[in-house]
């Protein structure tokens, strides 16, 4: 039985946004399940300011005493490069956008490492992507925008919030049309206490919640289906996206739970979504016809 692969992940503090490292560390444990070696780079003050983000991360902070304006730089290569050495990973991950650290990634590649870069969106260069074996951009989102994504509703309570709305409409129209009918309707002298006519409010009202019941699914599934399209853009002209795609676009905008199946997801708007395989793909089902 093959042993677990030694996974590292080194982090350049003083370089990239806290969400960035929150971000990277996850990746990395739904990647490969595991990290034997976590740490973090960057001066006393960055350490005394993400401490709290360190702990709940498992991260260990390594403080440099800023000597100039590279030395946390070199820090974290003379560090990388012992651990290399000392411990032998199978796996390096770098966090950083910074393109000083290209002949460290040479180098951990010449140890027999595979070296990925993990960046920050927007501060990243193509000639640093182009050093690792595979380099993955990471966007920074504000605290604004955190907040913003997490006031936003969810696919579950969009669903309540429509099924509500369309049951009340569906009352309203039910109720409508009883009144519209007693008063174009019967004539006086007919019989108004007979078991028939006891029996239409009751049949009038089963209608109405049947009607309100298939209303609210049919809204449910499109106000469900708007957040996805939304979340994943490439999905309104009816184009094939990759399911592990969608899936990081969904978990991104905070519609998917970090373990959650997407597949599972899908399979509850079948009207609105179409699940292929070989491989798997999404496509949407209401996209206009080309």
């Amino acid at each position: 039985m093959n042993a677990m692969p030694k996974v590292m992940l080194l982090i350049d503090a003083d370089n990239v946004s806290a969400d960035v490292m929150e971000q990277a560390v996850h990746k990395v444990m739904t990647e490969h399940g595991h990290l034997h070696i976590r740490r973090a780079y960057c001066t006393a003050e960055v350490a005394l300011k993400h401490q709290s983000l360190f702990k709940r991360l498992g991260v260990r902070p390594m403080v440099n005493l800023a000597a100039g304006k590279n030395s946390t730089d070199i820090a974290l290569a003379v560090d990388a490069m012992d651990l290399a050495v000392s411990e032998r990973p199978q796996v390096v991950y770098l966090v950083s956008s910074d393109s000083d650290f290209a002949p460290l990634v040479i180098r951990l590649r010449e140890k027999g490492c595979r070296v990925c870069g993990i960046g920050q969106q927007g501060k990243t260069g193509d000639e640093t992507t182009a050093a690792y074996d595979a380099f993955t951009d990471l966007q920074h989102q504000s605290k604004s925008a955190r907040s913003s994504t997490t006031a936003a509703p969810s696919v579950p309570a969009a669903r309540t919030a429509a099924r509500k709305t369309a049951a009340k409409a569906a009352a309203r129209s039910a109720s409508n049309g009883a009144v519209s009918e007693t008063a174009s309707g019967a004539p006086s002298d007919a019989p108004a206490k007979t078991p028939r006519a006891k029996a239409a409010p009751a049949t009038r009202k089963a209608a109405a919640k049947s009607a309100a019941k298939k209303s609210a699914k049919a809204s449910a599934a499109s106000e469900a289906a708007e957040f996805i399209l939304q979340a994943v853009p490439a999905l309104r002209d009816g184009t094939e996206v990759a399911l592990n795609d969608v899936a990081q676009a969904l978990r991104a905008a905070k519609l998917l739970g970090k373990h959650a199946s997407s597949i599972k997801l899908f399979e509850k708007l079948p009207a609105e979504f179409a699940v292929l395989q070989h491989p798997d793909r999404i496509r949407w089902i209401g996209a206009p016809a080309p």
